[in-house]
């Protein structure tokens, strides 16, 4: 359904912007976007559609959002940590209005996705960096635990890429695009299958999510404004890497093992 007014009502955002089939999705829809955000996000969308701001101005606005939530991640305090954990939800915040816009301006489009998963890029590779920069004491110092948070970041584009790169794998090889669904995801080996619903169950891999992340940051600033030091930071950064380093052979092999690529 296309539209150009720009003074929809909410119950005509909501029918037209949030369809069934956004909560549907396995992976692309996440938990505080069902849970929360998107109750409040068609009233933001509202206001950005008056305003005439594009749908790629408001992404790009997301990534800058997260830049600076990691910029904040870097710097020791708990203070500094709240405000990173803030802008984060800013980011869901905007990531679901951007969408929003677009179906209600009818402005979907290969660029608004690709600004989006940048924005997302960007975004989960320079938190851990912030996190090795705030262990090492500050951007004045840095050293070994900025170098364990620049290899954490790999890790997490490594996983990031693995996703992406089905997408490429069935584009080039003929094939539909893959449909975002448990049972397509799901390994087809009985037990590589009970595994990953084990696996399911402690969901390490979310410690990588931007708002996960940014948790995990600020309870890290919590204990080290208890200890007096940045203990915290330093035992999240090392517990992140080889974390990091599972969750990425995990997918792999969760992606062979299902059906996504068939």
């Amino acid at each position: 359904m296309a539209t150009t007014t720009r003074r929809p009502t909410i119950a005509e955002l909501r029918t037209v912007t949030q369809p069934a089939g956004i909560f549907a999705r396995n992976s692309g829809e996440h938990w505080a976007g069902r849970l929360y955000v998107r109750r409040v996000s068609p009233y933001v969308t509202r206001l950005l559609l008056r305003t005439g701001v594009s749908p790629n101005a408001v992404t790009g606005a997301m990534a800058v959002v997260g830049v600076g939530a990691a910029g904040l991640v870097s710097l020791a305090g708990v203070p500094a940590a709240l405000g990173a954990a803030a802008l984060i939800q800013l980011q869901i915040l905007l990531d679901c209005c951007d969408g929003e816009m677009a179906r209600w301006l009818d402005r979907r489009s290969a660029a608004g996705v690709y600004l989006d998963r940048v924005a997302h890029w960007v975004t989960e590779a320079a938190l851990p960096i912030g996190l090795g920069v705030r262990a090492d004491g500050g951007w004045s110092s840095l050293g070994g635990w900025t170098s364990l948070g620049l290899v954490t970041a790999v890790l997490v584009l490594l996983v990031k890429g693995e996703t992406a790169l089905v997408a490429v794998a069935r584009a080039e090889s003929g094939l539909p695009p893959v449909r975002d669904a448990v049972d397509v995801a799901a390994p087809r080996a009985t037990g590589l299958a009970r595994l990953r619903r084990l696996a399911g169950r402690l969901p390490l891999y979310r410690a990588f999510v931007a708002i996960e992340f940014t948790v995990c940051a600020l309870v890290a600033a919590i204990v080290d404004a208890a200890a007096g030091d940045l203990t915290g930071t330093r035992v999240l950064a090392v517990a992140l890497l080889p974390l990091a380093g599972v969750v990425a052979a995990g997918h792999l092999l969760a992606i062979l093992a299902s059906s996504r690529l068939r």
